[in-house]
């Protein structure tokens, strides 16, 4: 039977007697789905997969999602690769708090990584609680933002111009930068969870603009919103070990990476796992 082990942490969980290399039966689906509503970062140690074995268990929780700037590996076009080889000297890939794609209309309800290629230090993942982030708010500050509609956009990261150019960033990472990335989409900045219809704070790096104000009072306000957001009561710290998955809830956490592993290589299998309610 599976058994769900909460992390001394502001989220996270550790699923134990599980295999994933094996098909899960229903029981065990339904106790790492309210897991995952619970503590929203779920940790699975020691597993031995495939690549169509993690495709079979992002499966499990929703339908296998786009990644729009990234291009995948070679021979499977749904798992995308987080990499870094040990030569790499240049910015950490996705060292800002963002909520994966969150610049899509509808966006995804979660990731799945699996490590494959993990340094001896360094490389850990930050989650941050959004919903405890809200909770903890201010009631002043939570005034201000409540019913303030967020301007999302890739165009900071993935336009032709972005971070993440050839211009600006190199490496091993499969960046596929694209016009399409200028496109805006709105969501509210408070908004109830798509499934557990929690409260909480949907915001990031990806947040470029807020409807209403002028330019300088926006900066101002998402800057105030980041640095809330990234207070270390609300923050669990993952640290990677060989054959770790873990899967988080993109509409319940922020996440950024960090370094420290320089000379050494770091490597990661992700796929992206769309919102579609007839998981719920």
């Amino acid at each position: 039977m599976v058994t769900v082990t909460k992390i001394d942490a502001p989220c996270g969980a550790v699923i134990g007697d599980v295999d994933l290399s094996a098909p899960l039966g229903g029981e065990d689906l339904k106790t790492i789905r309210r897991a995952w509503m619970a503590h929203h970062v779920l940790v699975f140690r020691n597993q031995k997969l495939e690549n169509e074995d993690l495709v079979r268990f992002a499966e499990y929780m929703g339908p296998i999602g786009d990644d729009p700037f990234i291009r995948p590996i070679d021979g499977h076009e749904k798992i995308a690769a987080i990499h870094r080889r040990a030569d790499e000297t240049g910015r950490i890939f996705a060292d800002n708090w963002h909520s994966d794609w969150s610049f899509m209309p509808v966006p995804p309800a979660g990731t799945l990584l699996y490590g494959i290629v993990i340094p001896p230090e360094g490389g850990d993942t930050f989650f941050s609680n959004q919903h405890l982030a809200l909770e903890k708010m201010p009631a002043e500050m939570r005034a201000r933002f409540e019913d303030r509609v967020a301007v999302h956009s890739a165009k900071k990261a993935y336009s032709r111009d972005g971070v993440y150019s050839k211009a600006h960033f190199g490496g091993a990472m499969r960046i596929a930068v694209s016009d399409e990335a200028n496109k805006i989409e709105r969501h509210n900045i408070i908004r109830a969870h798509p499934e557990s219809g929690k409260a909480g704070i949907f915001g990031g790096s990806y947040v470029v603009d807020l409807e209403g104000l002028d330019p300088a009072e926006a900066d101002a306000m998402i800057e105030e919103l980041t640095a809330w957001q990234d207070r270390e009561e609300f923050v669990y710290r993952h640290k990677w070990e060989p054959g770790m998955l873990v899967i988080w809830d993109n509409r319940s956490v922020l996440h950024r990476a960090s370094g420290g592993y320089e000379g050494h290589e770091r490597r990661l299998h992700r796929l992206t796992i769309a919102d579609n309610p007839a998981y719920y």
